[in-house]
């Protein structure tokens, strides 16, 4: 049986190299590209995100990534956000009074943690939704995250009757915010798992297995 394909979409978020072995390491043949023809076609799409929400989303957007994270989704085609990848899936981010449209594929906004110490970087343990697949054998792990700004509070409210209720994960720093969710073809993480060693691996072995 011939490798699940994953192409790490390349918008000049940073560097991709650890996410790019960490998928290696657990079964994926990646390509790091930023052409919609490779990425529609590809097994999975794995969306990163280092930094500004704004900036990410105007990279995401000069690659047509907006169009093609829609397309793929549409189509039933898996997707997953990592950090800001995570992020960009909502409706909104709002960083220094800036408000930023985002993907608009999870309504919510993402805004400044309410915590004494800033960013949020470090290990940290995730309370695991019960119908989570993801995590299907990481459970009580803890997780790498590096970020000031998520999704603090979130009421899911389907936009229409096909939009089925998402598995949410918790996090806690200061206040709870959202670290991961899996709905349908979609998932992400606002954590890190390519930097959580054998947990994170775990976790990405997980979406590499369902690719299949």
């Amino acid at each position: 049986m011939n490798a699940p394909s994953v192409v790490l979409l390349d918008y000049g978020s940073g560097n991709l190299r650890s996410a790019h072995r960490a998928l290696e390491r657990v079964g994926a043949e990646v390509s790091v590209t930023a052409d919609f023809d490779l990425a529609m076609a590809a097994d999975g799409l794995l969306v990163p995100g280092v930094g500004a929400y704004g900036a990410c989303m105007k990279g995401i957007r000069e690659v047509r990534g907006d169009m093609l994270v829609d397309r793929r989704l549409s189509g039933g085609r898996p997707v997953m956000g990592i950090c800001v990848g995570l992020q960009v899936m909502f409706d909104q981010g709002v960083e220094h009074g800036i408000e930023t449209e985002g993907l608009g594929q999870w309504p919510g906004v993402v805004e400044q943690l309410q915590a004494p110490i800033l960013p949020h970087m470090g290990w940290n343990t995730v309370r695991v939704a019960h119908d989570s697949t993801l995590f299907e054998g990481v459970i009580g792990e803890r997780f790498y995250f590096v970020h000031s700004y998520a999704v603090r509070s979130w009421d899911f409210v389907a936009r229409d009757d096909n939009q089925n209720s998402p598995t949410v994960t918790w996090s806690h720093h200061g206040e709870d915010f959202v670290a991961a969710v899996e709905n349908g073809p979609l998932v992400a993480t606002q954590f890190h798992p390519e930097k959580s060693g054998d947990a994170g691996l775990h976790l990405l072995e997980n979406w590499v297995k369902s690719l299949r």
